[in-house]
């Protein structure tokens, strides 16, 4: 695990708006990441949807860049702590990819995987209707290798685990299936408002 300045040794202010247990990490973003972070170019990058769908379906980076672009304005809350306010993440809403592979209806859950190999796992509700994106800029600037660029899955309304850097995919499924972090103790669901840091929270 890498972690960056940030975690250790700043003055940690509260603020309306946090989550239990958070605090605001003010102009910082501190980088956690469970792998070293690849040299991946844009050119290399694609993004794959499968399994529980009518069409599996394969992006280019030219290819997601020429769906309809949208971005996500407001806060990001990490399990280890600390929450950063009015993040701006440019990119392509997670449903315009979803509904070019039209999910089957008995899908319910998704395992998304990086190009590291990393996944997290996630109910589909929470990757629909608006609340997850596929970004690649973020406040204008391209998104930071260290913060998953050359495009990460951002699904702010849970902790950032669930955000996997350098995206690859998402496989849906019918049955909750565990990534990384779930696998080795955090909770599957991952909601910052109900602490649901670890399993049994």
């Amino acid at each position: 695990m890498n972690v960056t300045r940030g975690f250790t040794g700043r003055a940690r202010t509260v603020r309306p708006g946090l989550p239990p247990g958070q605090y605001d990490a003010r102009d910082d973003w501190p980088v956690l990441s469970a792998e070293v972070t690849p040299g991946l170019a844009a050119a290399d990058w694609s993004f794959r949807v499968g399994g529980l769908v009518a069409e599996p379906r394969t992006w280019t980076w030219e290819q997601a860049h020429a769906l309809p672009g949208s971005a996500y304005e407001g806060d990001i809350h990490c399990v280890t702590g600390w929450s950063k306010f009015g993040t701006r993440f440019e990119g392509v809403s997670l449903d315009s990819f979803l509904a070019a592979a039209d999910p089957l209806p008995s899908a319910t859950h998704a395992l998304a995987h990086s190009h590291t190999g990393y996944t997290a796992g996630l109910p589909l509700a929470d990757l629909t209707g608006g609340r997850a994106w596929i970004v690649w800029s973020s406040d204008g600037r391209p998104l930071a290798p260290e913060h998953g660029g050359p495009a990460r899955l951002i699904v702010p309304h849970l902790y950032f685990w669930k955000s996997v850097k350098w995206v690859a995919g998402l496989e849906l499924l019918d049955h909750e299936e565990p990534g990384f972090w779930e696998r080795n103790g955090y909770h599957p669901r991952g909601n910052p408002w109900e602490e649901q840091r670890y399993a049994g929270d």
